[in-house]
């Protein structure tokens, strides 16, 4: 994901964080200075929901335009990674997908009572 809070600001005229921290006020969002410098300089790893909305709101923006998907390709090295299997499982291609039931000869038994 790409993070685009200073492009969005920039348009709204906002150029600094603490530009942004004063305009938060208006939706009551107060935040420490250090908290909107980190997201203003880079993309924070978590961002609260309801933090989230209030930011739309003071940028009248939607989620959509602070949040941008980045697929990722192997073209911009990154590799797939190997399909996941269970520990033990035999190497894809190698076996068959599924167990095979064993073969008893005979009738089966009876349900206990």
């Amino acid at each position: 994901m790409k993070w685009n809070l200073r492009m969005v600001a920039a348009q709204r005229d906002l150029w600094r964080p603490t530009e942004l921290l004063e305009a938060f006020k208006t939706v009551d969002f107060t935040p420490s200075l250090s908290k909107v410098a980190a997201m203003w300089s880079g993309k924070p790893v978590t961002v609260r929901l309801d933090d989230l909305d209030k930011i739309c709101a003071v940028l009248e923006c939607t989620v959509g335009d602070l949040l941008q998907a980045e697929p990722l390709s192997a073209e911009h090295g990154q590799t797939t990674l190997p399909a996941a299997r269970a520990v033990g499982a035999p190497e894809p291609g190698t076996g068959p997908v599924r167990p095979s039931p064993r073969k008893k000869s005979g009738p089966r038994s009876l349900p206990p009572n």
